[in-house]
């Protein structure tokens, strides 16, 4: 924690290369309580996988966490995290987070977070942007848990906030913002989260996506992330959009979004990307 007692000041930095078709963390900086594993090759070379995670355990109001990640041309990294992320009830400051992704020409990253749990009473504000060059392509989802309803926990309080813009080649392709107030009506109206605490969104974004068989999309609509009988207030969609695709999930469970996630990355992944689908090993 900061001197004065304010909260984290953590950053995050890691830049990958390509030399001679294999991909590799070429620079990495660190600033608590941010840290990354040493890079691994479960796939071969080509893929350079790193698992990043917060060693102060959660995220507390005050805390201000930046993230920067580039890709250089034609490089290639999967990103995941060691453990679900915890956002606690705020002392009364808000916490803060910013991710900026860059994706030169040819280059793809595939941005895999664990769940993030959203305790009662948090006050947190995320931002997200991605840049991408040419022919880059970026997968990404956030599942978010509102409350800790194993404990029958109830997101009554606070203030959660997401703000996530996509960009190629200087021009806007996808801008999704989200506010949830905590024991407003929006958690339990139909237009809302319906009484659902999961929601979650899976975005496929960068030219390469506009050369998908067209039947893909359709078979991405039939997977089903639950076994029948489904919970009633399950909801999920698909969406094309402008060089990308989208999908969403409003339900109950956080296994259950991953599951249907995995199963349309599954899908696509051999088409985007010409590699079969993979389980990070620390999931």
């Amino acid at each position: 924690m900061g001197v004065d007692g304010s909260g984290w000041q953590g950053r995050l930095e890691l830049e990958f290369v390509a030399r001679e078709g294999r991909t590799q963390l070429g620079r990495s900086f660190v600033q608590a309580p941010m840290k990354v594993q040493r890079p691994f090759f479960p796939e071969g070379d080509r893929v350079c996988h790193v698992v990043t995670l917060h060693t102060a355990g959660g995220v507390v109001g005050g805390d201000r966490l930046s993230t920067q990640v580039h890709l250089a041309q034609n490089a290639h990294a999967l990103s995941t995290t060691a453990t679900a992320g915890k956002i606690y009830r705020s002392n009364g400051s808000t916490a803060e987070q910013t991710t900026h992704l860059r994706i030169a020409a040819g280059g793809c990253l595939e941005w895999l977070p664990q769940e993030t749990i959203v305790f009662d009473g948090a006050d947190y504000r995320q931002r997200l942007r991605v840049d991408l060059e040419g022919d880059a392509l970026w997968l990404g989802w956030e599942i978010t848990r509102l409350g800790r309803t194993a404990r029958g926990e109830r997101f009554s309080s606070g203030h959660w906030r997401s703000h996530t813009e996509v960009w190629q080649d200087g021009r806007l392709l996808w801008v999704d913002p989200q506010l949830i107030l905590g024991g407003s009506g929006s958690l339990t109206s139909p237009h809302g989260l319906n009484d659902c605490p999961v929601a979650a969104s899976f975005a496929i974004l960068g030219q390469p996506v506009a050369q998908l068989p067209t039947d893909l999309l359709a078979q991405t609509r039939q997977l089903n992330p639950a076994p029948a009988p489904a919970n009633p207030t399950l909801q999920r969609a698909a969406t094309r959009l402008q060089s990308g695709l989208l999908y969403r999930y409003r339900g109950q469970s956080t296994l259950e979004a991953r599951r249907w996630f995995i199963q349309v990355w599954h899908l696509l992944r051999p088409a985007l990307v010409k590699r079969s689908g993979y389980l990070p090993r620390v999931w």
